[in-house]
């Protein structure tokens, strides 16, 4: 089984690409006090299995001509400690359901519609500044669930972080559910929301997101 894990210097087209989308959706200067993105359950959907494909385009499974039926998406980002120096070298992972709500999961509903074209899973090793790109779909919402994105931050055999991305228009459902309002500040649920905004440049309609990720790593363990 591959897990290759695919770090800035890799796929050339797909890092272009998220130059366009960070330069899109970077947000300004970082406050002196950085707040910690909080943790999120993981949920039962981690896949039991990995696909052979774990790299950081989910829209093309393997050698497959054919994409994964979505909005394409570019989630953009970097990984920073507690005082916003970037964590390098760190495995993000992220997994989602398809675009019917099927996770990559022997025990996900809707396996009898799943996407066999969307990968459903990837991997990104950051860079320098610590940042991280994948191409994947805008989420959807599933029975009980809003749209979201689940996200693991690894360095070595550490596990730093374990959270969920929202998208940011789905206010209400946000609202509804459950380990969203755990998060009881609005600072700190801030950092969980994404903003998918249009690509000027799209003819298909891509969207671009970015998150700022920071885990609770002092500088020394940063490094």
């Amino acid at each position: 089984m591959s897990k290759k894990i695919f770090s800035p210097d890799r796929r050339l087209f797909l890092g272009q690409m998220a130059l366009g989308a960070a330069a899109f959706t970077t947000p300004g200067l970082f406050a002196e006090e950085l707040i910690k993105t909080p943790p999120q359950g993981e949920g039962p959907f981690y896949p039991d299995k990995l696909p052979l494909d774990t790299d950081n385009d989910l829209i093309i499974l393997n050698k497959n001509i054919t994409p994964a039926v979505g909005t394409i998406t570019h989630l953009t980002g970097k990984v920073l400690d507690i005082k916003g120096n970037p964590v390098r070298n760190a495995v993000v992972e992220i997994w989602q359901c398809d675009s019917g709500g099927a996770y990559l999961h022997s025990k996900s509903g809707n396996k009898d519609k799943e996407d066999k074209n969307f990968q459903g899973f990837g991997r990104f090793l950051t860079g320098l500044k610590g940042e991280f790109y994948f191409r994947t779909i805008l989420p959807v919402s599933y029975p009980g669930r809003p749209p979201h994105i689940h996200v693991i931050v690894k360095k070595g055999k550490k596990r730093l972080l374990t959270t969920q991305l929202y998208n940011k228009a789905e206010k209400k459902a946000n609202e509804k559910d459950g380990l969203f309002r755990r998060v009881k500040d609005p600072k700190a649920r801030a950092t969980l929301l994404l903003d998918f905004k249009k690509m000027p440049k799209s003819k298909i309609g891509e969207l671009a997101a970015n998150a700022t990720i920071v885990v609770g790593l002092t500088p020394d363990e940063g490094e």
